[in-house]
């Protein structure tokens, strides 16, 4: 089997958006804390958020403050360690089939940020990879994990192969996945796809990493807005194949 690359160089922000404030075990936390692990042993660095312990007002500007809020720890104690990390992890709970409202609220505040510039011109999130861990003792692992993998495409963070990991049990009510004799944390499917999504995030990351990140080619909007439009041409006057 051919050796792991090197890891060591890259960071990573693993954001937990459950409902619960800390000290209150999250299930969440517990399935990420895998990931988390493996990372550690490769030697990237990571840090873990959990969102629901700052004061991050709903919205979608990147500070609130401006905006009629009287605090938001956003711009100041979030954002920073997102916009530094090479990887990001959006770790929820699923509450009736779908992704949290903390969730959401991380969504909306990464929109907030989406025109931002890296030093290329590009938007903020180019060059950086996005996964997605989901927990709950209820049915909707993949509609919460395509909602967040397309929001985190959107902004412009570059999806790998595989990229999502969670675990429900059975059906309906029942234990989460910390609960003792839940099975959770020996669950073979959740611990082959947790493992895929880290390594996958990993090698993205570094492939993303060495190259540079995306090439600044097609994809600059100041440019655009100054006229460049790298070979695009409008369409013929008669776009429709049907028109005779």
């Amino acid at each position: 089997m051919a050796a792991a690359p090197e890891f060591s160089d890259l960071s990573a922000v693993y954001v937990n958006c459950t409902l619960k404030r800390s000290p209150q075990v999250s299930n969440t936390q517990g399935l990420m804390d895998a990931s988390i692990a493996l990372m550690r042993q490769h030697g990237v660095a990571v840090e873990a958020v959990r969102l629901v312990d700052h004061d991050v007002a709903t919205g979608v500007f990147p500070d609130m403050r401006e905006h009629g809020w009287a605090t938001d720890a956003w711009p100041d104690e979030i954002w920073p360690s997102i916009r530094d990390a090479d990887i990001l992890v959006i770790g929820g709970p699923i509450w009736l089939g779908d992704n949290s409202s903390v969730t959401k609220r991380l969504v909306e505040r990464l929109y907030a940020m989406s025109g931002e510039r890296n030093a290329k011109g590009q938007y903020a999130f180019y060059g950086k990879v996005g996964g997605v861990v989901i927990t709950g003792n209820e049915d909707g692992i993949k509609h919460c994990a395509m909602n967040l993998l397309y929001s985190l495409q959107h902004i412009g963070y570059t999806i790998p192969p595989a990229a999502d990991a969670g675990w429900i049990g059975e059906a309906g009510p029942g234990p989460s996945y910390l609960d003792e004799g839940s099975g959770g944390p020996e669950n073979d499917f959740t611990n082959r796809n947790t493992t895929f999504m880290t390594y996958n995030l990993m090698h993205l990351a570094r492939l993303l990493n060495d190259a540079g990140g995306i090439p600044a080619i097609g994809n600059v909007r100041d440019e655009w807005d100054s006229g460049e439009r790298w070979g695009y041409r409008p369409t013929p006057d008669h776009p429709n194949p049907e028109y005779r």
